[in-house]
């Protein structure tokens, strides 16, 4: 008999949805935004030095098990200048993507029967670690009339019995860019109640310019904050599998024992090219930002066209989108969507409870031309 953690954790939401695919039967392309993947290539520098490390005997081996030195020197320094704070290669671990270091740090910091507070609508992997660690996923309510951010106030009397609370900016799903001010007020209220925030800011990258929150500037944010990063999506490199985890004392003492215990070393030829992309590529990934930033646009203009239909939130690499009041629920439109008219995306009961009526497109992994069909797939 399988575990009871393992039998109580939903199956992979985005295999089940392309499953529909195959009854697909329409003249037109598929239209997949299932997948927070770059719809465009990485540099060709960086492809060049990943493949010439990869034919290095040098990096065939084991490396160390927080990362190899130059990359975590390398993301440190990007870190402290982004946020304007002093962090240190010593506080950077480099794991095997970050839904890795997503579950090293839960099994640190939560373990087997902790209440982990993740607001709704959640990112589905995170939910699905949870319960196969045995952790309890506890929802905390985001409403479309607040833009899904997170409020504070709601928030505080939610915290009591949780050993950790889980925020994830900008967003997956909803693309909302939580304020640095609700940022730093939440975390006051996670230090004040002894509850760990992680947070989770894996599509920084493609935040529009404004000013970033101040939460590593506090002295003894290691004792409560522990951040997440994808190197994924700024650098078009998912099939690489490399994220990381900034923290300090304690908990990184712990996360450290986590990745030791498992042996699970990221790939060293890539993290090798990345320790020269990160400071190489800024201008690069400036682009990248620039091209997001008009898909989301062209994603906005073409979603707010449909009659019925209700844009709620936006940004980054997602749209959430509200299904007409007098139709069917989501999961059933999302079916009819992909068997009908070849468009995959995903239903909003993936995400948590209460969102039987949303829909969520990744519209970063398409190029304009194709988010321009959105609305006539959706009439």
């Amino acid at each position: 008999m399988f575990p009871a953690s393992i039998i109580a954790t939903p199956a992979p939401p985005i295999p089940a949805v392309r499953a529909w695919a195959a009854r697909y039967a329409g003249a037109a392309p598929l239209l997949d935004v299932t997948q927070a993947v770059p719809g465009y290539p990485a540099h060709p520098e960086l492809l060049a030095r990943i493949g010439r490390a990869a034919g290095d005997a040098a990096f065939a081996g084991y490396g160390a098990i927080e990362g190899d030195a130059e990359l975590r020197s390398a993301f440190a320094a990007d870190v402290a200048g982004f946020y304007g704070a002093p962090i240190t290669p010593d506080q950077v671990a480099i794991t095997a993507g970050c839904n890795l270091a997503f579950a090293m740090v839960m099994a640190t910091l939560a373990g087997p029967g902790a209440r982990v507070g993740l607001p709704t609508p959640w990112y589905f992997n995170h939910q699905m670690t949870l319960l196969m660690q045995g952790a309890e996923p506890v929802p905390i309510p985001c409403r479309a009339e607040d833009g899904f951010i997170p409020d504070p106030a709601r928030i505080a009397p939610l915290l009591d019995g949780l050993s950790t609370l889980v925020l994830v900016s900008p967003n997956n799903p909803t693309g909302a860019i939580y304020p640095p001010e609700t940022l730093h007020e939440i975390a006051a209220l996670c230090r004040a109640r002894g509850v760990w925030l992680v947070l989770d800011e894996t599509y920084r990258d493609f935040l529009p310019g404004a000013a970033p929150h101040a939460l590593f500037s506090a002295p003894d944010w290691p004792a409560h904050l522990v951040h997440l990063y994808s190197f994924s999506k700024a650098y078009c490199v998912p099939g690489h599998r490399l994220g990381a985890v900034l923290a300090g004392g304690a908990a990184r003492e712990a996360l450290m024992k986590a990745l030791d215990s498992y042996q699970i070393c990221p790939a060293r030829p890539a993290q090798a090219a990345l320790s020269w992309g990160v400071p190489a590529l800024a201008e690069w990934r400036a682009g990248n930002r620039a091209i997001m930033a008009e898909r989301a646009q062209a994603a906005r203009a073409a979603l707010s066209q449909v009659p019925g239909w209700r844009l709620d939130s936006l940004g980054a690499y997602f749209a959430y989108l509200r299904v007409p009041e007098d139709g069917p629920d989501a999961l059933a439109v999302a079916e009819k969507l992909a068997v009908e008219r070849g468009l995959l995306c995903l239903p909003g009961p993936f995400f948590g409870p209460g969102q039987e009526r949303h829909l969520r497109l990744a519209f970063a992994n398409v190029e304009l031309a194709r988010i321009r069909e959105i609305p006539t797939r959706l009439a």
